[in-house]
């Protein structure tokens, strides 16, 4: 008898980030290991908050894939920063998985991308209620993340959010966490738990190297959401780039419209690109910006594994245990968050010189030595059948 999964999140492709690769390559490797897998998932709108094309004018879609089936469900769409109507926009697909759950049959095991937290939490309730086993994937440690980032404030609403998410670590039957702080977290409240590390690793075939041209020019790229955490914009304020050196800007987000705007020497905006297309352009630059505007505690950026396979070194700025994972690895360099004196430092002095210490093959090729995609795959496997 096939083996059979739920897989319950917010975000899924066509849409793009880190949460909607990692569900897809979760949702084919377990599809490769002989489950039958349903998705279920909003109709696309992230990041924009505006239902994709295609997509428009319906209240459901069930899709045909490779690993199984993909139903899409009716939300509406927000990306607004107003917290009430994101609110509104989670609960909306909140109602939809109630309704998805009450009219259909689904597996005994169900596979749940907590956030968002009102998302997680239904999920949670629903699979409780219907005697399933568990699986939370944590990915940001939520409502601690929004209260690092100032998006929260402690009070009622902040007590409430807490109280879900350890509802939601309490009734899992075993909690995968993308880094290992998001674990050492999770344990002080649940210290005989069932856990599993899951880095964000990528599933693609690496590319070959391009040879620099003969060019002096450093180029650094920044591929990714255009938000508040990420905090592009206020770099781009604080930060002068010297004529050798320049800032190369794709994405999309809440802070795209005011980078646009930008008036300032070296900084190049391109829009959004599909993944495929994003790899084919990243390899002609010499480094990759990993920025976080405040040090997130949990927060492991999935961009270190990606781009280090597609053979850059990092610049990262985001502090925490992605920093630690960039120096032990050898993958780039470090520079303490919210530093921007030695950001400003390292930009000045950016050189051929300074690139030699990062050569892009030897960077691919320690990135696919330390973090192998079907290794870590299939002791999550075994994780999942011992549940």
């Amino acid at each position: 008898m096939q083996k059979e999964i739920l897989l319950i999140t917010n975000y899924f492709p066509p849409e793009k980030g880190a949460a909607a690769n990692r569900m897809q390559s979760i949702a084919g490797g377990l599809g490769k290991a002989g489950y039958s897998v349903k998705v279920v998932c909003p109709l696309p709108n992230y990041p924009n908050g505006k239902i994709f094309e295609g997509y428009r004018g319906k209240l459901s879609l069930t899709e045909d894939a490779s690993f199984g089936k993909i139903s899409r469900l009716w939300v509406w769409p927000s990306n607004s920063v107003n917290k009430f109507v994101r609110l509104l926009s989670m609960l909306s697909f909140s109602l939809s998985l109630v309704l998805f759950f009450v009219f259909n049959k689904t597996p005994k095991k169900i596979f749940i991308q907590y956030s968002p937290v009102f998302v997680g939490f239904t999920a949670v309730c629903l699979g409780r209620m219907f005697s399933k086993k568990i699986i939370l994937n944590v990915s940001d440690l939520w409502p601690l993340a929004g209260l690092e980032m100032g998006i929260l404030k402690e009070g009622f609403y902040y007590t409430l959010l807490l109280k879900m998410e350890r509802y939601c670590y309490k009734k899992s039957d075993l909690i995968i966490g993308q880094s290992e702080e998001i674990l050492q977290h999770i344990s002080i409240f649940e210290k005989e738990k069932a856990s599993f590390l899951y880095r964000n690793i990528p599933n693609f075939d690496t590319p070959s190297i391009k040879d620099k041209t003969t060019s002096k020019e450093i180029k650094i790229v920044y591929a990714g959401l255009l938000g508040m955490a990420q905090g592009i914009f206020e770099i781009c304020q604080r930060i002068t780039f010297p004529e050798n050196v320049s800032l190369h800007i794709y994405g999309a987000g809440p802070e795209a419209e005011k980078i646009q705007t930008l008036e300032k020497g070296n900084i190049h905006f391109y829009g959004e690109l599909n993944r495929e297309e994003l790899h084919g352009e990243l390899q002609g630059y010499d480094i990759a910006f990993i920025p976080l505007i405040k040090r997130i505690y949990g927060s492991v950026p999935s961009k270190i594994f990606e781009y280090t396979r597609l053979g850059l070194p990092v610049l990262y700025f985001a502090g925490g245990e992605g920093g630690k994972i960039v120096e032990k690895e050898s993958l780039g360099w470090n520079v303490a968050v919210q530093d921007f004196e030695a950001l400003q430092e390292f930009i000045n002095t950016a050189s051929e010189k300074e690139l030699k210490h990062f050569p892009k093959a030897i960077v691919q090729k320690k990135s696919v030595l330390a973090f192998d995609f079907n290794r870590q795959f299939e002791a999550f496997i075994a994780s999942l059948e011992a549940i």
